[in-house]
């Protein structure tokens, strides 16, 4: 007997994020992403998904909403859908996500794919709860959600393992609730908001993200003190979101972003919350270095709320001057786990793969493997 999945595409996921705007919930919002140049990206990612499944041929059937909503995406991999309906408004909404959810799980589907973020999970929740196996393709801005696979191709051969092995274990997984407006002023809330039935497909889901713990300050101290000793006044820093980083802005006593990305100039600030055209307009040609740390718990790296440091902004600054830091507390959350990246382009996170330094603390590092999402 064949098998059916049922896909949903969030046309406007992810728009935002390379230019600096965390998101794109609302029209107002996705106006401003247009305006500056955002291009959609969870069509191509949603692609690298179904291309997976082409090997389970004719025992496949593809159900999905027309145009943007799914249509395209299928086209554009090489299948052929059954279209089951279409968007009410000429930009899809949380309305028509729910909509295409409702419909989908009424037609029997053995397993629902949607590619989003934590604003596409929270619709497909609202909707059908925990009813059908569910599984999220990453397209958004911003992840916490434990129901995402770490990479479109690693959702990809997810779906077809566990459409051609037919009945499989699965589990439920968190959906995060974040606020986006507290998001775009440096105000990070997120709480759990339900769960979704998804595969049990172990490293090849993401973890929710764990915060950091209150001890972790004084390590977080010592690795910016390690940092600023090492700093060059003629070299560029790109310097990522996050509290490790955060902490090295504090020692630097610069006026910086939690949520978004900073440029200094040795130890002094150039830019603030910048998007990927000003990160590119500003370093030009000069000597330039990036500095990341892991998202806790999911261990990504790139491609989760710092879309800004794109693939060109990587091949600009260079592999050998990335900078990594994380606590060892941090590191031991991984538990063994490698660092990820899923940064859009297969390309550029093969380039990006390999064995780094990460700075752990004041003449202290340890080195840890770095590898595209799995």
């Amino acid at each position: 007997m064949g098998k059916k999945l049922g896909l949903i595409v969030n046309p406007v996921a992810g728009m935002g994020g390379t230019v600096g705007l965390k998101g794109t919930d609302g029209p107002e919002l996705l106006d401003r992403a247009k305006a500056l140049g955002a291009v959609p990206r969870s069509e191509d990612r949603a692609v690298v998904a179904l291309a997976q499944l082409s090997r389970l041929g004719d025992a496949l059937e593809i159900l999905t909403y027309g145009g943007p909503m799914g249509e395209a995406a299928t086209v554009a991999a090489g299948l052929s859908p059954t279209v089951v309906g279409n968007s009410a408004s000429p930009v899809s909404t949380s309305a028509d996500t729910m909509e295409a959810a409702r419909t989908l799980a009424g037609s029997a589907v053995n397993l629902l794919m949607f590619a989003g973020g934590d604003g596409t999970a929270r619709d497909v929740y609202d909707a059908i709860g925990t009813t059908v196996t569910c599984l999220g393709i990453p397209a958004g801005v911003k992840i916490q959600s434990a129901v995402y696979a770490t990479s479109p191709a690693g959702a990809g051969k997810i779906a077809a393992s566990f459409l051609a092995r037919g009945s499989d274990r699965t589990r439920h997984a968190e959906v995060m609730d974040i606020d986006e407006d507290d998001y775009r002023r440096e105000i990070l809330s997120s709480r759990l908001y339900g769960y979704l039935e998804i595969p049990d497909a172990g490293d090849r889901l993401q973890s929710r993200k764990a915060a950091s713990a209150p001890s972790e300050q004084s390590a977080q101290q010592a690795i910016a003190a390690e940092v600023i000793e090492l700093m060059n006044d003629d070299c560029f820093y790109i310097v990522g979101p996050g509290t490790t980083c955060r902490t090295l802005m504090e020692q630097l006593k610069v006026d910086s972003s939690l949520l978004g990305v900073d440029l200094t100039r040795g130890r002094k600030l150039i830019g603030k919350d910048l998007s990927e055209h000003e990160i590119l307009e500003t370093i030009d040609r000069a000597d330039c270095c990036l500095v990341l740390t892991p998202i806790g718990g999911q261990g990504f790296l790139l491609g989760r709320g710092n879309q800004q440091i794109s693939p060109e902004v990587i091949r600009r600054v260079g592999r050998d001057k990335i900078m990594i830091l994380a606590t060892m507390g941090k590191i031991a959350l991984l538990g063994g786990r490698p660092l990820l990246v899923d940064t859009g382009d297969a390309e550029c996170d093969g380039y990006l793969s390999g064995y780094y330094r990460v700075v752990t603390g004041f003449r202290e590092a340890t080195v840890y493997r770095v590898v595209a999402g799995l």
